[in-house]
């Protein structure tokens, strides 16, 4: 058996490979402290579950519309309506299973043979992996903690070519949880204006904002940022419905709505119809409460280990305004984050990503989306590991 050439493009995903090496050697016996996955440790809100529940009573467990139920396409159109003030059709909501879905249903509708996309780095993993499996060109602008991890407009505008077909932002990011404030985006959209690149905005994080800080979502910064805009969210990590499998994507661009409704009638269909009904609450702000809690445990979480990193001689990190990752920068120590994150799991039992992965050099991701006990234990062995090894 030959297996098709294209998928010589796609590389392994980094974070999903150290997650299952963690629980394999937890399942051997080896005490492992994970931080590698980007799964909120909550439950789902009870409301939520009991959303599910009753949607499976009251019989929604057959086939929908490709792009999603009238009722949680609108609620999605209120959500942007009530907190970023857009306005959306339902001719402009697709929802497919998460984000990661609604952005390959993406490149392969819009990325041809040679088209760039500009991805800031450090970058999620799935980027340029899907960027080159559609046949485009990843076209990385680099950055690090000194700019917290934000492109300029002056990078921006060294970046773009006759072939950039897209700017990919992820605001709050993942992996280093830099957000882009309303100026910045103001300015980055000025360096469009008159182009024809779209954007995808991957807001995913949204509602992980910390120190009271407003989020401000790229289409609603300007009518040139709304128009040239594709909104990427979710449900996953702000509500801790990772399982539940909901993305959406809002566009004003009808015909890129209607090819991806094509493509996905023809691949995956409609998503779960139980977790479409449920979703609806979780749009109407119905557990805003849980949020704001899991939000104030993730803002302890960051504090605490922020002080505790940069407690440790040759390490050192910026606290990131979102999301629940911290990007630690180990160039202090070593220039090997692959060699670093091996032998600590190796040594230490202590699970977290290299920064290669990301596309970064010098730094490893840590993700605080889990109990302070063990955010304490870890970076106690980690300093260990750092004391005895370099």
């Amino acid at each position: 058996m030959k297996i098709a050439k294209r998928m010589e493009k796609l590389s392994p995903s980094v974070t999903m490979a150290i997650t299952a090496l963690g629980r394999e050697l937890k399942a051997q016996g080896r005490d492992i402290l994970s931080f590698s996955a980007g799964e909120p440790d909550f439950n789902t809100p009870e409301v939520i579950k009991e959303a599910g529940i009753e949607a499976i009573r009251e019989g929604h467990t057959k086939y929908t519309a490709v792009e999603g139920i009238t009722e949680t396409k609108q609620a999605i159109i209120n959500k942007l309506k009530r907190d970023h003030g857009l306005e959306y059709e339902l001719g402009d909501i697709v929802i497919s299973n998460g984000a990661k879905h609604s952005l390959f249903n993406l490149f392969q509708c819009l990325i041809e043979a040679g088209d760039e996309v500009i991805i800031p780095a450090p970058y999620w993993v799935t980027y340029p992996e899907q960027v080159k499996y559609s046949d485009g060109v990843p076209v990385f602008i680099d950055t690090d903690d000194t700019t917290s991890f934000k492109i300029t407009p002056e990078q921006l505008q060294a970046a773009i070519t006759p072939k950039t077909k897209v700017l990919l932002l992820n605001t709050p990011s993942n992996p280093t949880g830099g957000v882009y404030s309303k100026e910045e985006l103001q300015a980055l959209g000025k360096v469009l204006e008159g182009t024809d690149i779209l954007v995808f905005s991957d807001e995913m994080y949204e509602k992980i904002m910390f120190d009271s800080k407003e989020f401000t979502t790229a289409a609603e910064v300007s009518e040139d940022m709304f128009k040239r805009t594709v909104t990427i969210n979710g449900l996953s990590k702000s509500v801790a419905m990772t399982g539940w499998r909901f993305g959406y994507l809002a566009t004003p661009h009808k015909d890129l709505v209607k090819a991806m409704i094509k493509l996905q009638g023809q691949c995956t269909s409609n998503i779960n119809s139980i977790t479409q009904h449920a979703s609806i609450l979780a749009l109407e702000g119905k557990a805003d409460d849980t949020i704001a809690m899991m939000r104030g445990e993730f803002e302890k979480r960051r504090d605490v280990a922020i002080e505790k990193f940069n407690a440790i001689e040759g390490i050192s990190c910026v606290k990131p305004d979102g999301a629940f990752y911290l990007f630690v920068n180990i160039k202090g120590v070593t220039s090997d984050s692959m060699k670093f994150c091996a032998d600590l799991l190796e040594k230490e039992g202590v699970a977290v990503v290299p920064g290669l992965a990301f596309g970064t050099e010098g730094y490893f991701r840590f993700s605080f989306a889990t109990d302070l006990t063990s955010i304490e234990e870890g970076i106690r062995r980690i300093e260990k590991f750092v004391k005895e090894n370099y």
